[in-house]
């Protein structure tokens, strides 16, 4: 689900001015909800971007710097690689579930948000 702020296709606002001049409250603290939630939501998607990229990096590093598990085999196929195909299949759903659980929080807490006003 994308949340984007209420915006016509000339990028003004689609709610209705006010001739009297007065600004709208509600739009405001609406408008800073979802700036909110859309800054919440990119760093934490930048922050598990470069942390699966880390992790990944480590892996292989690691994995690279163990000389035994290139002489040894499993099943025909050397450990290493076994490490590799198999390996990063944990790392990717482990990353991806904690994801999804920290932005359905962020979007939870949005809406609690938006339901007070």
């Amino acid at each position: 689900m994308r949340v984007t702020a209420p915006r016509t296709a000339g990028g003004t606002s689609a709610r209705p001015v006010r001739s009297s001049g007065a600004d709208d409250p509600a739009g405001d603290i609406a408008a800073v909800y979802v700036r909110s939630l859309i800054r919440s939501q990119l760093r934490l998607a930048v922050t598990v971007a470069v942390g699966f990229a880390v992790a990944t990096v480590l892996f292989v590093l690691a994995i690279a710097l163990v000389p035994g598990l290139d002489d040894a085999y499993l099943a025909g196929v050397p450990v290493s690689w076994v490490l590799l195909g198999a390996g990063i299949y944990p790392l990717v759903i482990t990353v991806g579930g904690l994801y999804l659980r920290a932005a359905a929080r962020n979007e939870a807490r949005y809406r609690s948000l938006a339901e007070d006003e």
